[in-house]
């Protein structure tokens, strides 16, 4: 029975991250033909309204860190949570135009591909995080917790100053 579950769960993951690897072709597509199309969100990109996605989350992860008030034995987890954490190489635009020349299985092969990177990816970030977060005290654990809630569009507008 846990092993029905299993792939079950399996299967739906798969199915969700396909099914978000299509829209994400579609955005794309549609931005290679129209580079200053705005997705259906009316937003520009994925981190459009902060400028640069790296510094944006460079600033995130110095304020992150000036709230926990980490100490100096916690400091190398901190740095492997960071370095794990960091965003995953995009496409390059050439790359993203080549969609429309595959066929369809050929889409969905690409897919799958770059949904098993992303599963390994969140899986090395999942190993640096539980060892990052295993150094911290319960107070540091409240505020890590109230904070990751707050990335994308957690707690988004609920923002302190």
């Amino acid at each position: 029975m846990n092993v029905l579950n299993t792939i079950r769960n399996s299967l739906v993951i798969s199915l969700a991250v396909l099914g978000m690897g299509g829209a994400a072709v579609a955005v794309h597509a549609q931005e290679s033909v129209n580079p200053k199309a705005t997705s259906v969100e009316g937003h520009r990109g994925h981190h459009g309204e902060h400028g640069n996605r790296a510094a944006h989350m460079a600033a995130r992860q110095a304020r992150l860190h000036d709230q926990l008030k980490l100490s100096a034995a916690q400091e190398p987890a901190w740095a492997a949570f960071t370095a794990a954490s960091k965003p995953g190489q995009r496409p390059a635009r050439g790359e993203r135009g080549q969609w429309a020349s595959l066929t369809a299985p050929e889409r969905m092969e690409k897919q799958l591909e770059m949904a098993k990177q992303h599963v390994a990816a969140m899986e090395t970030r999942l190993a640096a995080l539980n060892t990052f977060y295993s150094t911290l005290t319960s107070e540091q654990k409240k505020v890590f917790d109230e904070q990751s809630m707050r990335r994308g569009h957690h707690g988004k507008h609920k923002r302190q100053a």
